[in-house]
């Protein structure tokens, strides 16, 4: 079982990287197109032609929205969401490890299946399923030229379930620090006992 747990927690906190740098890579991209933007639309107007659409604009705001959207599980694995520090920050391992179980257990999980259940009629709205069970085309941007809303409203439902596994794994870990087991804590938490520990 420990073998099994071991795999699970590696293979999700290696996704949950992947996605932290990509998003990284994101911001750069997003800059990139929102400044292309801007100044193809000043070139535009000083040589009388129309050298940008909608597609740049939703583009930039489709790529700022999967910033967030796959930062959700790198930040909760490096433990840099926000958090009221004052209390927090001078309780010992064993008490942080039962704060944050417990807290996983009644806000950030329900948080996570809520989040899924919510968003999961709305995207396959989105792709184009009827209310009879049919399926038709997918939803397409209001504006002229603009992009298809079906992928970047699949994103959020990719956010919380990236998210529910890394507090799955996040779940593993505190249970391995009440428990001692060192194989399943994070590298973060043994450079923190390390010190404590006489060989």
């Amino acid at each position: 079982m420990k073998r099994v747990l071991v795999g699970y927690t590696r293979a999700i906190d290696s996704f949950s990287e992947f996605l932290g740098r990509l998003s990284m890579y994101l911001v750069i991209i997003t800059v990139s197109v929102g400044f292309t933007n801007v100044v193809l639309r000043y070139v535009g107007r000083f040589v009388g032609l129309r050298l940008t659409s909608n597609l740049f604009i939703e583009l930039q705001w489709y790529l700022y929205s999967l910033i967030f959207f796959f930062g959700f599980a790198y930040i909760l694995k490096h433990n840099i969401n926000v958090r009221v520090d004052f209390w927090y920050g001078r309780q010992s391992l064993r008490t942080k490890a039962w704060i944050d179980l417990i807290g996983h257990f009644i806000a950030l999980i329900p948080f996570c299946l809520i989040g899924i259940w919510v968003t999961l009629n709305p995207v396959l709205l989105s792709w184009g399923r009827r209310p009879n069970g049919t399926w038709g085309s997918w939803e397409l941007s209001p504006d002229p030229n603009g992009l298809p809303r079906a992928p970047i409203k699949t994103m959020i439902l990719v956010a919380f379930i990236t998210l529910l596994l890394q507090a799955i794994v996040e779940v593993i870990r505190q249970i391995a620090v009440l428990r001692d087991v060192d194989e399943l804590k994070s590298q973060r938490v043994l450079e923190l006992e390390a010190p404590l520990r006489i060989e």
